[in-house]
């Protein structure tokens, strides 16, 4: 599980600005990741890759199944590069069905799903961006604000087309951690 954390915290600090990297060098640029605060179960994670002019942050947390232990989900905030953006990013295993999407229920109630946007050999990644305005459970709102109200939220990933597996993920400390991002 250490490998896939590595290799995630490597995606979202390589990928912010979108651009692409072989999936060994996203496993060494992870190696200098730091964890600069901890929230509940979120963890602020900084590092500066190769060439970036200074640090980049994300905000992460780590799930695995409780019915299924070798699946396991990371969940990735982060601010574009440019800083007009923050983005929602999953990080799943491979195998899991693509068409299928990620669905996301917020509070017990279907609330959309995450569209996988790329593979990498440590598994794929779907997104969304956080402070877009959308309609959610009913509300006009934004994704981050839905998420920092939530009193629980579940992503659901399906290895099979039959078969769906929900990750309940720890909302405590989301709203501080997300502020705490620099």
């Amino acid at each position: 599980m250490k490998r896939y954390l590595k290799a995630a915290l490597a995606v979202a600090m390589a990928v912010p600005a979108l651009s692409i990297l072989p999936g060994t060098a996203l496993a060494q640029s992870a190696a200098g990741g730091q964890v600069k605060s901890q929230h509940g179960a979120w963890a602020v994670v900084c590092e500066t890759p190769p060439g970036a002019p200074g640090e980049q942050c994300a905000l992460l947390q780590t799930v695995v199944s409780e019915q299924r232990p070798e699946i396991g989900l990371v969940v990735i905030v982060l601010k574009t590069a440019d800083r007009k953006a923050t983005i929602l990013r999953v990080q799943t295993p491979l195998g899991v069905v693509l068409p299928t999407q990620i669905q996301v229920a917020i509070d017990g109630r279907y609330s959309g799903n995450l569209q996988f946007m790329r593979c990498f050999a440590d598994g794929c990644f779907a997104e969304a961006v956080l402070d877009k305005p959308d309609t959610i459970n009913g509300e006009q709102t934004t994704l981050q604000a839905a998420l920092a109200k939530a009193a629980t939220v579940v992503f659901s990933v399906f290895p099979t087309v039959e078969e769906g597996i929900g990750f309940e993920i720890d909302m405590k400390g989301f709203t501080e951690g997300f502020a705490a991002l620099p």
